[in-house]
């Protein structure tokens, strides 16, 4: 039953106040004003109630504050005004409850005076929250009804007082609570309904989260028919439409849609979708070729970003000399010699990576890849080549298709002028149209395939006559070979070195050498078409050396007085970190009219000088 009446104020609310602060809630009357002004909001509920339900909300505005478990429960006597409650020897054990009910909000009270009212009952626990309906016995029990499931645990406080109405001593007039909790079918109807509430939103977000990472679905198909057959066949021959175009005709015969009247239609499509294959392989021969584009600009990268590493590493290897050394502190040291060292792992972890590259690069090489390397024209007749012979197969099979149909067609006429009388019917005309069109067409594919055959005996006759001239060229280089290694036997040695020049002077030679070699080859032709007492002589053996004897003229220019050798090898590495100081010198001294050396100083400071001796030297020439 519901409770409407409000019942007469408590007669001493300092007890009550006290015993609902324990419980965590602001202590009011039964008129709704406060008891208490000073209410302290932070005392929340009571450590002994909470570990029965944690996850209780609205037991109090703020979360209890955290306090010993071992700390007791204050219980105090509470005056009402018809009866008063006493609290239960602390000494005792706490009364044993059943297991909580979900959804519980309806309580047990046992042990009530046998002269105890329903007001009585709505004076004690009203003040715990809204009664719902309050279910008492002829006996000293009731069932009581919260509205919020949080009430029912701090009914549960109450448990164990001794409750006394008025001043009386009679029995009937005393009594102990106890207070449990009570299964009541319509708090478990409520949770079951606030359950099948969660589970029907949780499958509605489960479904919606599903929608929005399922995948569109497909397009549908279009059924067939001769409208749909002549655009699907325009779609097959655009690169475009091609995948989405095959996807149709796939699902069309699959259906079943093929008959004797339409297979015409499917046969071309399918002969479309089998012409698209040389395509495709175009497609992968221009893939592969960009792949090899990149791997040669990767490897090019790579190949520049070791040229900067080896002139971090010769920096560093400079600044470790004596001289330089000296002259840095203690933790300076340290750092650029672990830097050096981290700079040459670095290095040398990059050296292996193109050396790998390089190695896979010669194991993918076969001996005829490497004869095309030497005579690039090759590579345009081969291909060439073989693009017409996979076009005359394409146009062979293509060929033989039609010779069949055309030899099925004469059959089934023949069949039909047995069989029938000597008349045109429709479907005679239909075949002898569709025979006229395979002729027609046989005759020009056996056309283009004698075309064909005649370009590729061209392109054959020019193949053989440029493997001709490989070889004789091959034969020229050979010989060039044979002269280079006598010139470098007839050659002269060159001037001793400072044994710190000693691997410049090698490396220098080593270059000096290749460059000779490259110029020998390229100007191969020009030699052999002049005199032998026609080729000129010249000191510079490459155009890398006459740029560098440029700019060390240009740079001498600028220094009238000279310069040590010292001093333009530092300016020509910052232009080329390969030239060492030995190929300077050599270069230099094989150009005495361009270049003269010369001693100024006297004792401790004498130096040699380079000086630029150009002007004076065309005029004796």
């Amino acid at each position: 039953m519901s409770m409407d009446s409000n019942p007469m104020p408590m007669s001493e609310p300092n007890a009550w106040a006290t015993a609902i602060n324990n419980l965590g809630m602001a202590p009011m009357n039964m008129t709704g004003q406060p008891l208490l002004s000073d209410f302290d909001q932070g005392l929340g509920m009571m450590t002994g109630i909470a570990p029965m339900n944690p996850m209780m909300p609205g037991l109090g505005m703020v979360p209890p504050p955290l306090l010993p478990f071992d700390l007791p429960i204050v219980k105090e006597i509470i005056h009402c005004k018809s009866c008063t409650l006493f609290p239960p020897n602390p000494n005792l054990p706490s009364p044993a409850i059943r297991e909580r009910p979900p959804g519980c909000k309806t309580v047990f009270v046992g042990g009530l005076p046998e002269n105890a009212t329903e007001a009585l009952i709505v004076e004690v626990f009203g003040q715990l929250g809204e009664i719902i309906a309050i279910r008492k016995s002829k006996k000293n029990f009731c069932h009581i009804r919260f509205v919020e499931e949080f009430t029912v645990d701090r009914a549960l406080f109450l448990s164990g007082y001794r409750m006394r109405l008025g001043s009386s001593t009679d029995k009937k007039d005393t009594g102990r609570l106890h207070v449990d909790f009570a299964q009541a079918r319509d708090d478990l109807y409520e949770w079951e309904c606030r359950q099948r509430l969660y589970a029907r939103e949780e499958r509605h977000r489960r479904r919606m989260q599903e929608d929005r990472f399922r995948p569109p679905s497909p397009p549908p198909i279009v059924h067939y028919s001769d409208h749909e057959c002549s655009q699907l066949g325009d779609k097959i021959k655009d690169e475009a439409a091609f995948a989405e175009a095959v996807n149709v005709l796939l699902t069309w015969v699959e259906r079943g849609e093929v008959n004797r009247r339409n297979a015409n239609n499917f046969y071309s499509m399918i002969q479309s979708s089998n012409s698209h294959i040389r395509q495709l392989m175009s497609h992968k021969a221009t893939h592969e070729k960009e792949l090899e584009v990149a791997k040669d600009k990767f490897k090019t990268a790579l190949t520049g970003i070791l040229a900067q590493f080896e002139q971090i590493v010769s920096v560093f290897h400079a600044a470790s000399k004596q001289k330089a050394w000296d002259h840095f502190s203690k933790a300076q040291r340290k750092n650029l010699d672990m830097w050096r060292k981290q700079a040459e792992e670095i290095r040398n972890m990059q050296n292996e990576e193109l050396m790998g590259i390089r190695r896979e690069e010669e194991m993918e090489m076969s001996d005829d890849d490497m004869e095309d390397t030497h005579d690039p024209d090759d590579s345009g007749p081969v291909a060439q080549v073989e693009a017409l012979k996979e076009e005359n197969d394409s146009l062979r099979c293509q060929l033989d298709a039609y010779r069949n149909e055309v030899e099925l067609l004469k059959q089934e006429q023949g069949k039909n002028q047995e069989h029938t009388p000597p008349q045109h019917s429709e479907e005679n005309t239909i075949r002898q149209q569709q025979l006229t069109f395979l002729q027609q067409a046989l005759q020009g594919m056996q056309k283009q395939l004698l075309k064909m055959r005649e370009e590729m005996k061209q392109r054959e006759a020019e193949l053989e006559k440029s493997v001709e001239d490989k070889q004789q060229l091959e034969l020229q280089v050979q010989s060039l070979k044979e002269g280079l290694e006598s010139l470098k036997k007839t050659r002269t040695p060159q001037p001793e070195t400072s044994p710190r020049d000693d691997r410049g002077s090698e490396e220098s030679a080593d270059q000096v050498n290749e460059a000779t070699a490259l110029e020998v080859v390229s100007c191969s032709q020009e030699k052999e078409s002049l005199p032998p007492e026609k080729i000129p002589s010249s000191p510079v053996y490459s155009e890398r050396e006459a740029l560098l004897v440029g700019i060390i003229s240009t740079f001498l220019h600028v220094h009238p007085f000279g310069a040590s050798i010292e001093y333009i090898f530092s300016y020509l590495q910052q232009l080329d970190t390969k030239i060492n100081t030995g190929q300077v010198g050599a270069l230099l001294g094989r150009l005495p009219c361009t270049f003269r050396q010369e001693l100024t100083g006297v004792g401790a400071s004498l130096e040699k000088r380079w000086k630029f001796c150009g002007f004076e030297g065309i005029k004796t020439k």
